[in-house]
């Protein structure tokens, strides 16, 4: 398949699942395609024994692109964007310290319990993985692709659960930064496995660390400065320019940060609010206006439905490979992990909110609806993907417990946020 027709098959079966979904299993748009694309992926597996060369021709699909390529660094600037320009930026201006420590402390926290509590499981006998071989550095590799949570999931989410404006912030704000954070640990990480831990120093993790965090959040505030000085200047009357400034900017950080070594994901982050903004007007009825007119935002709706759809299809798509070669024995790996996974999401969370509620005032069970509404996504996959081929059969591990910590974040957390909000 050239790229024309690989795009036509995922928009033709996004569109399909989007109907089924709102006109038959009328489930949340995100748990919804979450569940046809698993059951696409088992058609598969089940057509495939009939006719093996179906499933060679449905696995040869992922391998005419590089997922984790194609969504970190094409997917999830267009989605990130989308979602950084639907948050209230005032809201999260009051409550920006809340909002950094969550996402910062979270994710660090949640990157070595989960990593030590992984390298402590599967050197136990009991559970058949000691010949995997995973090392400490494997295991906090996992602990950190698999910390942060998935905004695109989140916000759909969020949105419909009426939440009070201020927790609606602190959930979404944080969602989207510890996106950022946790990609910057997963590299550092990463680089000490490749370099050798041994090569490694303080300096250079320090330096390393710093180079993506500070970088990305001055390029995206740069370009989102350069951005609000265009918009402003068109004063929402050429709607269609508006949108192709933002497309460009959007395009154009990704391509800045791979070449100075920033997280493109904070970056994109940082000019998507710097864009949602208003601006003062000369003494207008309602003394402000967005600098955007609400074509674009509008524009950036349909894409962030678009790519999800998609995104959601390429994961059922992913894990084809994973369920034909799926033991039973990873059943009960998978369940420690993900009760792993969740209590770390809670104690992160939990603690901050703890120290923070000093001075601050937080609705009630808070720290609980951030917690169970952390669900994971296409990061972690495409991050999982990413690993190197150097850690053996431990890849394999990794991708089949990512893939459960994912299942069980959106089917089982996204089905039962709603009642645990209520």
């Amino acid at each position: 398949m050239n790229l024309l027709e690989l795009s036509t098959v995922l928009l033709l079966l996004a569109s399909v699942f989007s109907i089924i979904n709102l006109r038959i299993l009328k489930l949340p748009q995100t748990i919804g395609l979450m569940v046809l694309a698993i059951v696409l992926s088992l058609g598969v597996l089940v057509i495939g024994l009939i006719a093996p060369d179906f499933l060679s021709l449905a696995t040869s699909l992922t391998q005419q692109f590089d997922f984790s390529v194609l969504l970190i660094d094409v997917m999830l600037p267009f989605l990130l964007f989308a979602g950084a320009i639907s948050v209230n930026v005032h809201e999260l201006l009051k409550d920006k310290v809340t909002i950094l420590l969550l996402a910062s402390f979270g994710v660090v926290f949640s990157t070595f319990a989960v990593g030590t509590g992984l390298h402590w499981l599967v050197s136990q006998p009991f559970l058949g993985m000691t010949s995997v071989g995973l090392t400490y550095v494997d295991c906090l590799l996992f602990g950190a692709l698999i910390a942060p949570t998935d905004p695109i999931a989140v916000l759909a989410m969020v949105k419909k659960m009426n939440l009070s404006t201020v927790t609606e912030t602190r959930i979404a704000g944080e969602s989207l930064f510890n996106d950022g954070i946790g990609v910057v640990v997963f590299l550092t990480l990463l680089s000490m496995k490749i370099e050798g831990v041994e090569n490694i120093t303080a300096q250079s993790v320090t330096a390393l660390f710093a180079t993506e965090v500070i970088g990305g959040i001055l390029l995206g505030a740069a370009m989102g400065y350069l951005g609000l000085k265009l918009v402003k200047y068109i004063e929402n009357e050429h709607v269609e320019l508006e949108v192709l400034i933002t497309l460009s900017l959007v395009l154009l950080v990704p391509v800045i940060s791979h070449m100075f070594h920033f997280s493109a994901v904070l970056g994109v982050v940082m000019m998507g609010l710097f864009l949602n903004q208003n601006i003062d007007t000369d003494k207008d009825a309602e003394g402000v206006q967005k600098a955007m007119g609400d074509y674009v935002y509008k524009f950036w709706h349909l894409i962030d439905e678009t790519l999800n759809a998609i995104l959601f299809i390429l994961i059922g798509l992913e894990i084809i490979p994973i369920l034909q070669n799926f033991d039973l024995s990873y059943v009960l790996i998978i369940l420690l992990v993900i009760f792993l996974v969740v209590i770390s999401r809670g104690i992160g969370v939990f603690v901050p909110i703890k120290i923070l509620s000093i001075k601050k005032s937080f609705e009630k069970n808070t720290a609980l609806i951030i917690t169970w509404g952390g669900l994971r996504g296409g990061l972690s996959i495409a991050l999982a993907l990413n690993l190197p081929d150097s850690i053996g059969t431990g890849k394999d591990l990794i991708l089949i417990l990512t893939y459960g910590v994912v299942l069980f974040t959106i089917l089982v957390q996204g089905l039962t946020l709603k009642k645990i909000v209520k």
